[in-house]
């Protein structure tokens, strides 16, 4: 019952810490660019070597076609973020980013053309609120920011929206491992293309010590996240996957402060509470409603059991 939600936070937990990493790569000399081609980079070379040594089937590239566009989000994602930063306060980019909660509900009502639940809606109102204060968004004048900063920001929730859609589609032909692969392969190529590839070969990424940041950013930033999110989207849904990454703001803020020494005000702390609120509250109120669920699957099993045993 908990399992599978736990891993979508856990996931979700990840990517919060990336944006700190990426401060602190900032702090020794690296741009953005440089270090999210690391990430993707790096992260590729870990899903090779994970891939070798769990994988012992043949590899296969049936389905490829979904995870094409999975790693292609993926790094547009960070693409379209890093183009909003460069318009918007970092604090009004994260607000932007994390409307992926309510587009990936939409996109969770149309694919399975049914309305979400009151418990969701009602969570998802209180993310909502929770995101601008936890954000430190208050008191941020708006009036001078450009129509295309808003446009990346909205942009790049769309295509982590559409990540978590696409990424929870089951293939059911390959493992894992090698769907880690082909997402990680598909995300460095579209992010090498629109960023700095050439730190592989100008010495950037290995003699200068930006593959510190890179193992950081590709374990937290892509192996991780893509990795749980491939087993946990699926059994969750979309829609209660959107709220329960909402995590990944208070973590964000809580990391910042932890290692980046940042402060935080008492409105953020509200906010970030509020946050957690929200994402606890759909499984809260449908508590009742699993454990029954679950009673009613034990109780059929262990009457085919004893049906088994009887013959």
């Amino acid at each position: 019952m908990y399992l599978y939600p736990l891993l979508v936070i856990i996931a979700a937990s990840s990517f919060g810490i990336v944006s700190t990493i990426i401060k602190l790569a900032m702090r020794s000399g690296f741009s953005v660019s440089e270090a999210v081609t690391s990430q993707f980079f790096v992260g590729f070379c870990i899903a090779v070597c994970i891939s070798l040594v769990t994988n012992r089937s043949k590899f296969s590239f049936k389905g490829v076609k979904i995870l094409l566009f999975a790693g292609i989000l993926t790094g547009l994602t960070n693409i379209l973020y890093g183009h909003s930063l460069n318009f918007l306060p970092a604090s009004l980019a994260v607000v932007l980013l994390f409307q992926f909660t309510w587009i990936g509900m939409l996109i969770s009502c149309i694919t399975k053309r049914q309305f979400p639940s009151r418990i969701e809606l009602i969570s998802l109102i209180i993310l909502v609120a929770g995101t601008i204060p936890a954000a430190g968004i208050i008191d941020v004048d708006l009036s001078q920011i450009p129509l295309q900063g808003w446009l990346w920001g909205l942009a790049a929730a769309l295509c982590y929206s559409l990540f978590l859609y696409v990424n929870g589609k089951a293939t059911a032909s390959m493992t894992t491992s090698n769907r880690l692969v082909l997402v990680s392969f598909f995300a460095f190529m579209i992010t090498a293309a629109f960023q700095s590839p050439e730190i592989i070969w100008n010495g950037t990424l290995f003699n200068e010590g930006l593959w510190i940041y890179g193992l950081a950013l590709g374990l937290f930033g892509m192996i991780i996240p893509v990795f749980l999110f491939t087993i946990a989207v699926p059994k969750v849904g979309l829609g209660m996957s959107s709220i329960l990454s909402a995590v990944e703001l208070p973590i964000a803020v809580m990391v910042s402060v932890i290692l980046l020494s940042e402060t935080v005000t008492i409105l953020q702390i509200a906010g970030i509470v509020t946050i957690v609120i929200g994402i606890s509250l759909p499984t809260l109120l449908d508590k009742d409603g699993l454990l029954s669920s679950v009673k009613t699957k034990y109780k059929k099993s262990s009457k085919e059991v004893a049906k088994g045993s009887s013959i």
